[in-house]
């Protein structure tokens, strides 16, 4: 089954893939659907270069196809060990999965024009000579491109957070170390670049409320409740609905419910109620009650119908997915920028554009941490980390706070100092303290 169609169509989606992932997602692969989206965002990223997109595409449906219909194993459940065993495949294939002629992943159906995977492509491209099947073979090169792809593509998915460890780097046999941390918990807003966020999120929904209420709401849950974009997006198998914010019956506190996040968890987020009040504000735009009822199905952020000129317009009983939930915080990034810089905060407005939506999740993190002053086990609960040794490395303050603290610093702290003590010394001699006569005295 290809996977990925060409970069005219890959966005608009297919719905025989989706079927297809849906169905790995529920026997196989729990994740499969997850998966699956941010390949797409990762590919997306290479839509400057076509050449590059076909190579990497090509070798993204060859990798997922083994992970979910050979191995029935996640990504993120992969060793250097099992990774072995991919090269391995990728050597020696299933003659069925062998082709000796090139044709196109995706066909259109003349009659209806959707688009329909090709049932005669094949992942595997064989030679023959003089009519002779050639026995199949990889090149040493065409092996290290293979890892490169698969290393660029994990290195991807570890930003994202849905891997710890990039085993394709492994078997490059890299200098460098292993996924080589760059300092993550420094990527977040600081306090003053937050609230032109806050801001610009306020000013969108205010000017435009048909699109960006459901922007601002967004950026408000992505940040109260240290949220990646993929535990709010929809994808094949899983559909966020209202009903995910819960009230506890017994102490009347409501919680956001994440069914499955990084490494097959899942968790439930402490709401606070100030969130609350985005999700009650939030609602009434939408002509619903204040809060959700315990069973109610209404789509979380749904999709707006396109209109002819181009805006949006009413609305259609479907989730966002990954990539236009990325577009809309993207989007009031840049707003955020654009204030910082009218008001003369011109490096915090390059600053922040240099963030990406993930970055709100690290924001939410610090800012309870350091700000709120939330215990580091609770923090811990609702960011989903393992260990409490990655929530403590939040626990610190942002560059600008320590710059500001160390602005006031002496070479000297004695100097300059005019306190007198009972004694009649003064504080501020080389030796610390020096004997006032009885004129400086008066």
């Amino acid at each position: 089954m290809p996977l990925f169609d060409g970069l005219a169509h890959l966005e608009a989606g297919n719905a025989q893939v989706n079927h297809y992932l849906a169905q790995l997602s529920l026997n196989r692969v729990p994740d499969a659907g997850l998966v699956y989206e941010l390949a797409v965002d990762w590919l997306l990223e290479q839509r400057h270069s076509e050449n590059n997109y076909k190579t990497y595409r090509s070798e993204l449906t060859t990798f997922l196809h083994w992970c979910f219909a050979e191995m029935a194993i996640s990504p993120q459940d992969l060793s250097r060990r099992i990774m072995m065993r991919y090269l391995d495949y990728c050597q020696a294939p299933p003659p069925s999965l062998i082709a000796y002629r090139n044709v196109a992943q995706f066909i259109s159906d003349k009659e209806w024009g959707e688009r329909l995977p090709n049932p005669q492509w094949r992942p595997f491209l064989g030679k023959r000579e003089l009519g002779r099947e050639l026995p199949y073979r990889l090149s040493d090169q065409a092996m290290k491109t293979k890892l490169a792809i698969l290393s660029a593509f994990f290195q991807f998915l570890i930003q994202e957070e849905y891997m710890d460890k990039n085993p394709a780097l492994l078997l490059q046999r890299a200098k460098r170390p292993l996924a080589q941390e760059q300092d993550d918990q420094g990527k977040a807003f600081s306090q003053l670049q937050w609230s032109y966020v806050m801001q610009a999120a306020d000013q969108l929904a205010e000017a435009q409320p048909s699109q960006h209420e459901r922007t601002r709401f967004l950026v408000c849950l992505m940040y109260a409740c240290y949220l990646r974009i993929s535990e709010v997006a929809a994808r094949p198998g899983f559909t966020p609905v209202m009903s995910q914010f819960r009230r506890d019956g017994k102490t009347g506190v409501w919680g956001y419910f994440i069914p499955r996040s990084k490494g097959g968890k899942r968790r439930t987020v402490a709401v606070s109620q100030d969130l609350l009040e985005a999700l009650t504000r939030y609602r009434r735009f939408l002509d619903l009650s204040p809060l959700p009822t315990p069973d109610e199905q209404t789509p979380l952020f749904v999709r707006h119908k396109a209109a002819a000129h181009g805006r949006e317009q009413g609305e259609l009983n479907a989730n966002l997915g990954i990539r236009q939930l990325r577009d809309l915080v993207a989007l009031v990034i840049e707003a955020g920028a654009s204030l910082a810089e009218g008001d003369g905060f011109t490096q915090d407005g390059a600053e922040m554009r240099t963030l990406t939506p993930h970055a709100i999740r690290h924001t939410g993190i610090t800012h309870d941490i350091n700000l709120n002053g939330r215990p580091l086990s609770h923090v811990q609960a609702d960011a989903g980390h393992d260990s409490i040794d990655t929530t403590s490395k939040y626990l610190h303050t942002a560059n600008s706070e320590r710059h500001e603290s160390a602005s006031a610093k002496r070479l000297d702290p004695l100097l300059g100092r005019r306190e007198i003590t009972d004694e009649g010394y003064q504080v501020g001699s080389p030796m610390g303290l020096a004997l006032l006569t009885s004129a400086e005295r008066v």
